[in-house]
């Protein structure tokens, strides 16, 4: 199950069941089972293991891999929440733990920490250059804070890994396409220029966590290292990759970073319970594909996504899209297609596309062209673009 060697270059699928023993509580709309859900997809399809690919079992990040970015309290706590009971001290809830999005359930903290686990790894694999693309489904922790838990998310595996990475010294180039806005990311960098941080999120005027508008660019050395734009609700495929064309790719290429590491929650799918955005999964390979052509290294991640089915669907597509591969059948019967439990598929892996009422389009496109003026007028002078 870890078949890197000296010379290769893999694509690595990052999972291990162990994950899935450990569940939130029925009632958080957060199941670990997509993970497990996308990888029995790709098996299924042949698309986990050949042609430079590779699946590979992680192990729980140690307590002294979680310190670098959480502070020792926050981890003790943590710990003692394994259980399943805390005395919820006030210390405790300050910490966030036993709220309603991170309740205290047995496994918290060995869940939370294989998850960091299998994103450190990653991030150990692409720095040793044994792999060029990683894909951790069970990844994406990207509300968690140094010292408090926030919105499902308790260890922030995405901090430690670009920790990794500018620890080695490398320039991070982060991507968040997750629906809701990347604050504990950005808190963590807001004064450094060693990484560059993009979210694309409906508003935080509209959703959790209420963070991430045009004004946040970032402070000191940090400013203009930032760089958020909000969306209106019922933003659609065709505005969303403007916006991603504009101000993604542009900034990227000159920026010119040594990895990129992409947040994939799927919570931006018009399907979602949690979100009111109008994607379809064809707006995350595109965005894939455009990120390929940058050459660089990519650990990706999962997130959001509320829907598990057709989170694990979009998933797969971003796997294939990491690998290069287009899927074998692209007509889809509608958002979220059917799997029949084999490698036969009505409708395949992509969504139709959906139907954009003209009137709601023209609001949108006024909206986001809006925000992403105000990003080159703010944002591109200190990058040279």
């Amino acid at each position: 199950m870890n078949p890197i060697s000296e010379g290769v270059q893999l694509k690595a699928f990052i999972y291990s069941p162990e994950i899935e023993k450990y569940p939130y509580p029925p009632y958080v709309p957060y199941k670990t089972r997509r993970a497990g859900k996308t990888r029995e997809i790709l098996d299924n399809m042949g698309m986990l293991n050949g042609a430079g690919r590779g699946e590979i079992v992680p192990q729980p990040a140690s307590r002294e891999q979680l310190e670098v970015f959480h502070a020792p309290e926050y981890i003790e706590a943590l710990k003692e929440a394994n259980s399943g009971h805390i005395d919820l001290q006030p210390e405790i809830v300050r910490m966030g733990l036993g709220s309603p999005d991170c309740p205290v359930f047995p496994g918290l903290y060995d869940h939370a920490s294989l998850a960091a686990g299998a994103s450190l790894l990653g991030a150990e694999l692409i720095i040793s250059g044994k792999t060029e693309v990683v894909f951790n489904p069970s990844g994406g922790f990207h509300h968690a804070h140094r010292e408090s838990a926030s919105g499902f998310c308790y260890i922030n595996d995405i901090v430690l890994a670009c920790l990794a990475f500018t620890n080695a010294g490398m320039r991070v180039g982060y991507l968040d396409i997750d629906v809701h806005h990347c604050d504990g990311v950005q808190e963590a960098f807001y004064d450094a220029d060693d990484l560059l941080c993009i979210s694309l999120h409906e508003s935080g005027e509209t959703l959790f966590p209420g963070t991430g508008f045009v004004g946040e660019y970032g402070t000191g050395k940090g400013r203009g290292y930032t760089v958020n734009i909000p969306l209106p609700f019922e933003t659609h495929d065709d505005m969303y990759m403007e916006a991603v064309r504009q101000i993604v790719y542009p900034l990227f290429r000159s920026y010119d970073p040594d990895v990129l590491v992409v947040e994939l929650g799927a919570d931006a799918l018009a399907c979602d319970p949690l979100a009111h955005l109008s994607l379809t999964n064809n707006v995350y390979e595109d965005v894939i594909e455009g990120l390929l052509l940058m050459e660089k290294p990519i650990l990706a991640t999962g997130g959001g996504g509320y829907n598990p089915e057709h989170t694990a669907r979009a998933w797969a597509l971003c796997w294939m899209s990491l690998c290069g591969e287009k899927p074998e059948h692209d007509l889809s019967l509608g958002m979220g297609g059917v799997m029949l439990e084999s490698v036969e598929w009505a409708g395949g892996l992509r969504d139709r596309r959906l139907a954009v009422d003209e009137n709601r389009a023209k609001g949108v496109k006024t909206v986001v062209q809006k925000a992403v003026e105000s990003v080159k007028n703010s944002v591109f002078p200190l990058h040279g673009c």
